[in-house]
């Protein structure tokens, strides 16, 4: 199996450390830095997954370094504040663009060079990378392309195979999904976090365990979900082992890549 990522990446970067008494200058905590963790985050955390969980994988996204910095109590295991750095990216070049089509990949910067691929994950953050025009024409041009985006959903994205979002995506557009016209709701793998999912009305659930961290779990269950599809073709079997992966990571610290030993 080979399968390509794009989209827009980041650098996660977790600052653990102590709160222990207020400031006398104003009603905020004074955090005391004790550990730090740095990740991939983003379109490379699904990129992670996927070779995690043993695929052959390839990836497309910015090069340019957006920063997540989170700040984390660590007697309660609470974020107490969350700083963005260098939050875009430059657009994908278009001729790179262009070069992903009838899956396949025209490598970079090398045309003599083509790689079958047998599915395509659009983990789209907003950030610039990908416009509207950009996913539509990934999804138009390839089968079993898989997206996960923060844009209001519209016709653009029609020709995806499969449409990944949260519940509270899911709530930002329900006025897309009033429509009833609107086809696109029938593509839907709507996430519930702690509930499960929901696909074409029915709910999976996933068993109750210690949380311990979030971030990242819906690139897992991504990862998980497309990696599985490729290889059985089936959706529900999939949704059910993407669930299994994001399961195995919330019970860790920060954010983690599944353990296909593990599952």
């Amino acid at each position: 199996m080979k399968i390509l990522v794009v989209g827009d990446s980041c650098v996660d970067d977790f600052v653990y450390g102590d709160i222990k008494r207020i400031s006398p200058e104003a009603p905020i905590p004074v955090f005391v830095p004790s550990d730090n963790k740095q990740n991939d985050g983003m379109a490379k955390n699904v990129f992670n997954n996927v070779k995690s969980l043993g695929s052959d994988v390839e990836i497309i996204t910015n090069l340019n370094g957006i920063i997540k910095r989170r700040y984390v109590d660590n007697r309660s295991g609470q974020m107490v504040l969350r700083v963005d750095e260098h939050d875009w990216t430059p657009r994908i070049n278009i001729k790179v663009l262009q070069g992903i089509s009838g899956n396949k990949i025209v490598s970079y910067g090398n045309e003599e060079t083509i790689e079958h691929i047998d599915a395509i994950i659009i983990s789209d953050y907003c950030k610039g990378f990908l416009e509207e025009s950009d996913i539509k024409y990934i999804c138009e041009n390839n089968f079993n392309v898989f997206v996960d985006t923060k844009k209001q959903l519209g016709d653009w994205i029609l020709n995806a195979d499969f449409i990944k979002i949260n519940e509270l995506e899911y709530e930002k557009n329900h006025q897309v999904f009033a429509d009833e016209s609107y086809v696109g709701v029938e593509k839907l793998i709507v996430t519930l976090g702690s509930k499960g999912c929901r696909y074409k009305g029915e709910e999976y659930s996933v068993p109750k365990v210690s949380v311990k961290d979030v971030s990242g779990a819906g690139d897992t269950f991504l990862a998980g979900l497309v990696v599985k599809y490729v290889e059985t073709n089936d959706i529900v079997e999939s949704i059910k082992f993407a669930q299994k992966c994001t399961t195995q990571v919330v019970q860790q610290k920060g954010v983690a890549q599944v353990k296909l030993g593990d599952l």
